[in-house]
């Protein structure tokens, strides 16, 4: 690895630190005949970031195939969304369930 310093005597190297790819694991959203529409949503905008306009999406593809991909992350944070999806379902007596897929 080779160093030289650039014109302000910052040291520069030749590796490029965005060429690092870190995996992404999908966070699933999974159908259920309780949780409401509006739950639903609510978390996809709470928890995911969502704008209303993605989450209607989200949960319309929750609704009819089954399942749903709220997003993608790196695993620890993937783990910490459906932790935090199942604490919120759960405090407000719904039974929605998340899950990871690489």
């Amino acid at each position: 690895m080779a160093f030289q310093r650039d014109s302000q005597g910052s040291i520069e190297s030749d590796v490029d630190v965005l060429d690092i790819q870190i995996p992404l694991t999908r966070v699933i959203l999974y159908n259920d005949d309780y949780t409401t529409f509006e739950f639903v949503i609510h978390i996809l905008m709470q928890v995911f970031k969502k704008s209303e306009d993605e989450a209607v999406h989200i949960t319309k593809n929750v609704h009819i195939k089954g399942k749903g991909v709220a997003g993608a992350y790196p695993r620890e944070i993937a783990q910490m969304k459906v932790a935090e999806v199942h604490k919120l379902a759960e405090e407000a007596g719904y039974p929605l369930r998340a899950g990871i897929e690489n």
